[in-house]
């Protein structure tokens, strides 16, 4: 009877532990869809005098989407003289 017990246990523990494996992987496989990875710089430009984020999209002819996509923790009211921006990458 105790194997026969024993028995069920193992069966149901196994049972349990590929639920489990299984459920983990579809719930990562699922957040990274959602994760979005961080943008990408490949050239940046330092910041002159009078610089706006609009002045620096138009000379490098990028979009103002795609300035602030390549550029996330910008702050366009403070442009500062020397400050790094992101000219050529991706987001």
């Amino acid at each position: 009877m105790a194997s026969y017990k024993n028995s069920v246990f193992r069966k149901l523990a196994l049972v349990l532990a590929l639920l489990l494996i299984v459920s983990m992987a579809e719930s990562s496989n699922f957040a990274v869809g959602l994760v979005k990875s961080p943008p990408t710089c490949d050239s940046a430009y330092g910041a002159q005098e009078g610089d706006t984020c609009s002045d620096v999209s138009k000379k490098f002819k990028l979009s103002n989407e795609l300035f602030l996509a390549i550029n996330p923790n910008i702050n366009c009211d403070a442009v500062f003289v020397g400050q790094w921006l992101c000219i050529v990458g991706s987001a």
